[in-house]
């Protein structure tokens, strides 16, 4: 038998940072990963603080901007890389209307932080009615920090690659296989629905393509261009375009008009040829709130959940697992918006 503090089951953002927490506090630890590319791991890696539709922030957007720059320094000191990629957002704005309304909302406080006043010209792209810059917007080196930190599980007998069999989970005497341990967590995404101890949680899939273009005229600059979609460079020549919104097509193969719509939406403001390399998709667990969904099983005390990031995945990983392991550690009531108990 090996005895562990923790069992982290899922290999997405909320799994990740909440093994970082775990180095951090230095708690052993196994996480179990199928080895299939999850909806974390074929996301964009956008860093926002706005949304970008109504120019709007949400809740704690400068809490957890702050505490994701702290927690990928710490990263950083055992990985050896910083997988923060300060490459900012330039809004292409539609109309006028929309630069007035800019600049309206980059006078309320909570705004005043995100929203430059000074708008830019972008080289490349139509952008008639210039940009916005979204100021303390970046994006995450997604292929570099999860390849990053699974060499360094593997290198620390961390990592376990097989899916989970709930079968052969006692909870009442804490053993899974040939482990004994203080608590798991779950933090399987959509997986969760195949899960006994919480597949009642509200979660719903949205499904989301992106796709990787060769550009017949390169971006002359590193920055992220968001109009209907993002568009920014990712290396080898091709950029990266989307993500779309689907919650009806669920199925599990790509959908031809969800790639259709982005060739349409990248047609609008990029006016030179582009060749479609690559099509990926995922399925991001979203709440009807938009807030993740964190507790403790109701029953099994050792047991807990950790999910519903939803598409900011990497600031509401990056955050909340600070206070899920306060939650477990020290008994920290988890906030109310957070609880999964807020459902019930």
């Amino acid at each position: 038998m090996r005895n562990v503090d923790y069992i982290i089951v899922g290999d997405g953002y909320a799994g990740l940072f909440l093994a970082h927490q775990l180095i951090k506090n230095n708690k052993s630890f196994v996480i179990f990963t199928e080895g299939r590319r999850s909806a974390s791991q074929v996301s964009a890696g956008i860093i926002n603080p706005v949304v970008l539709k109504k120019f709007t922030t949400f809740w704690k957007a400068q809490e957890q901007i702050d505490f994701l720059k702290e927690s990928l320094k710490e990263i950083e000191s055992y990985t050896g890389e910083n997988y923060l990629i300060n490459a900012p957002i330039h809004r292409i704005f539609h109309d006028e209307n929309e630069q007035n309304l800019w600049l309206k909302k980059s006078e309320n406080e909570e705004l005043s932080h995100f929203l430059d006043q000074n708008f830019d010209r972008l080289n490349i792209v139509k952008n008639d009615f210039l940009t916005g810059k979204v100021n303390q917007s970046a994006r995450l080196n997604v292929n570099g920090f999860f390849g990053g930190l699974f060499n360094y599980f593997k290198k620390n007998d961390h990592l376990v690659q097989e899916k989970f069999d709930y079968s052969k989970l006692n909870p009442s005497e804490s053993i899974y296989k040939d482990y004994t341990f203080k608590n798991i967590i779950f933090c399987e995404g959509m997986g969760v629905k195949e899960n006994p101890y919480f597949s009642e949680i509200t979660v719903t899939p949205n499904k989301g393509h992106h796709i990787k273009v060769k550009l017949s005229q390169p971006l002359q600059e590193n920055i992220t261009i968001k109009k209907k979609h993002f568009l920014f460079p990712t290396g080898n020549g091709l950029y990266f375009y989307g993500g779309t919104y689907d919650r009806e097509q669920l199925h599990h193969h790509i959908d031809e008009s969800a790639v259709a719509q982005l060739v349409k939406g990248l047609s609008e403001f990029y006016p030179y040829d582009f060749e479609v390399e690559e099509v990926h998709f995922g399925f991001r667990p979203t709440v009807k709130d938009r807030r993740p969904i964190i507790g403790r099983h109701e029953t099994f005390s050792n047991l807990y959940v950790f999910n519903g990031l939803g598409a900011r995945g990497i600031l509401n990983g990056c955050y909340f697992s600070r206070d899920l392991f306060r939650f477990m550690e020290e008994d920290i009531p988890l906030h109310e918006e957070v609880s999964w108990k807020r459902f019930q």
